[in-house]
């Protein structure tokens, strides 16, 4: 069996009030213009959270300062799908802005970005991924200070 291709991201949230949570997704600017949290490969020899955190800096602007990843058992979370028929697993961590102001700063990999609440984010994502961002949203909800 092929080894999966390893991929590493951060789902970023900001709040708004009282258990109010808003998800920043990117559209790729390749493909058929998916949108997806910030997310890539991992470098020979990284880790998967250093690479969400590389991959969030790159794809947008957030450099780690900029945000506090929440810590829990949960963490990462794992989504598991073929791409182009091998096996692809991509491992995420969810990180709250600090500043939900901060601006974003995307590369030329994205063409737009959108705050989006949960139901939104299902009707802009891939299916496979509704199930994970449903887990974020339980977990914010039970755990938001």
């Amino acid at each position: 069996m092929t080894s999966p291709v390893r991929a590493a991201g951060l789902i970023i949230f900001r709040a708004l009030g009282q258990l109010q949570f808003e998800y920043l997704l990117l559209q790729t600017s390749y493909g058929e213009h998916h949108w997806t949290p910030p997310k890539g490969h991992l470098d020979p020899g990284e880790d998967a959270l250093t690479a969400a955190k590389r991959e969030t800096e790159e794809e947008a602007g957030l450099p780690p300062s900029s945000y506090e990843i929440q810590q829990g058992d949960e963490f990462p979370l794992t989504l598991e799908y073929p791409v182009k028929g091998k096996p692809k697993k991509v491992e995420y961590w969810v990180a709250k802005l600090i500043n939900p102001d901060h601006p974003i700063k995307l590369s030329d990999e994205h063409i737009n970005l959108a705050w989006v609440d949960l139901n939104k984010s299902k009707e802009m994502t891939h299916d496979n991924f509704h199930g994970l961002m449903t887990k974020v949203e339980e977990y914010l909800q039970a755990n938001a200070k």
